[in-house]
């Protein structure tokens, strides 16, 4: 669970299918490294900090893991590899099935990527886990849209595309869909961010019994590209509040 959109609706329709969510599992990066942006091939960090909030919303169980490996191996398929960062991901989920040995399945928000989708579900299968992704190969357009009206409250924390800049940090989905589409329509950009345009974090869907709101945030620029420069929103300070 990364703590974006994707993640997130990816639960909600684990749930709409009678799966039950019994614990939250997330890869960050190290704390001693200071670094929120690990340019990760499968991870997203940016928001990480702030990932344990949305399992106190959820009431459920919190596993955390640092990302200590990097993606040593970067073809579409994979296998087992010292140092590569899916090896991260192995871990936490195994953690996970140690302390809950009833857990079946692993929820994942991908969308169309081959390269993660591969190495999560290489691990599942050294698990003995199913992979649930109910995203995989959605029309983006149609999923954009389908997230916002069901509820998902998420903003954007990361931007990395032409047409994306710091003004539009810190907003929601819902106020930044026309924009999003239009953007698509213009320069082809993937209006769910699949093309790693742009990341989200959650304040709150209906599966959270209480919502985030965040107090103090910061823009950090990652890249100065002139064309898209890779700005992200680092979160300093939330909150919880009852709904």
């Amino acid at each position: 669970f990364s703590g974006g959109k994707d993640s997130t609706y990816n639960m909600m329709k684990c749930t709409e299918d009678g799966h039950e969510i019994v614990a939250l599992a997330h890869a960050h990066p190290p704390y001693d490294t200071g670094k929120e942006e690990l340019d990760s091939f499968l991870f997203q960090t940016v928001g990480s900090s702030a990932v344990y909030a949305i399992a106190e919303c959820m009431e459920l169980p919190f596993f955390h893991r640092e990302i200590r490996g990097t993606a040593v191996t970067q073809e579409l398929g994979y296998t087992v590899t010292k140092d590569d960062e899916t090896e991260d991901l192995y871990a936490l989920l195994k953690e996970v099935k140690e302390h809950h040995p009833d857990v079946g399945a692993v929820s994942v928000g991908a969308i169309f990527s081959s390269y993660q989708g591969n190495r999560v579900q290489h691990v599942c299968d050294r698990l003995g886990l199913k992979m649930l992704a109910y995203l995989w190969h959605r029309d983006q357009v149609e999923l954009l849209q389908e997230m916002v009206s069901n509820g998902v409250n998420a903003i954007l924390i990361k931007v990395a595309a032409l047409g994306l800049g710091s003004e539009d940090l810190g907003k929601s989905l819902s106020e930044m869909t026309q924009k999003l589409l239009a953007l698509h329509e213009k320069y082809g950009i993937h209006p769910c961010g699949e093309g790693g345009e742009f990341e989200t974090f959650t304040l709150d869907c209906p599966l959270f019994k209480k919502r985030i709101v965040v107090d103090k945030s910061e823009a950090i620029t990652h890249s100065e590209d002139q064309v898209a420069p890779v700005i992200y929103l680092s979160i300093k300070k939330v909150h919880i509040v009852p709904k």
